[in-house]
């Protein structure tokens, strides 16, 4: 069984907020892939869809806690021993919206999310979806907020019309991304798509 978690933060006035694109990308899954209506599972403390991929089981958990207490949630169903079969996916400043990529085992680079995930369940050992948020320039320069505070305001504004295209057309890469870690293993998905 396969644990795939959108990272964000509850409620309406977060839902379409960049900090919110892995939550934003697992309802896009979701959908494509014909998964469960979402059900509030207070033991996890999160909104539960499942479904499968071929003949494997796969749960969707968007985390109910906010985003620096996401562990909450996976550590009922997660730990060391089971950790591969967990995927994250996450905002990363260090992409450039429209971008993704897939890792595993490397450090948290600073998302309170995926921190809350390591320290909770004692391993760094699983998948990880990084999805690109940053602006960039025509050219496509990153154009990254210099500061906490710019940082900050970035991550929780909304993101336009346009942008949302852009994820739209980038889930299509990323659900036959998470179909392919599922189906063949991640070392093919990340030879495929890095």
């Amino acid at each position: 069984m396969y644990i795939i978690v959108g990272l964000g933060n509850p409620g309406k006035e977060y839902e379409m907020t960049r900090h919110n694109t892995g939550r934003i990308m697992l309802d896009y899954f979701a959908k494509s892939n014909d998964f469960s209506d979402w059900n509030e599972n207070k033991k996890y403390k999160s909104l539960i869809s499942e479904g499968k991929i071929d003949k494997e089981n796969v749960i969707l958990l968007k985390p109910e806690t906010f985003m620096n207490k996401s562990g909450l949630s996976v550590k009922d169903l997660i730990n060391k021993d089971n950790a591969e079969n967990l995927i994250v996916m996450y905002d990363d400043l260090d992409l450039g919206l429209g971008d993704f990529k897939i890792s595993f085992n490397r450090g948290t680079g600073g998302h309170n999310g995926l921190e809350s995930i390591v320290k909770t369940i004692k391993t760094k050992e699983f998948a990880r979806i990084r999805i690109g948020i940053c602006p960039t320039t025509p050219t496509g320069k990153l154009k990254k907020p210099k500061g906490e505070e710019k940082v900050l305001n970035l991550i929780m504004k909304d993101f336009k019309k346009p942008e949302m295209d852009v994820l739209k057309k980038i889930s299509k890469k990323i659900n036959i991304a998470l179909e392919m870690i599922v189906k063949e293993g991640r070392d093919k998905a990340m030879n495929e798509f890095n």
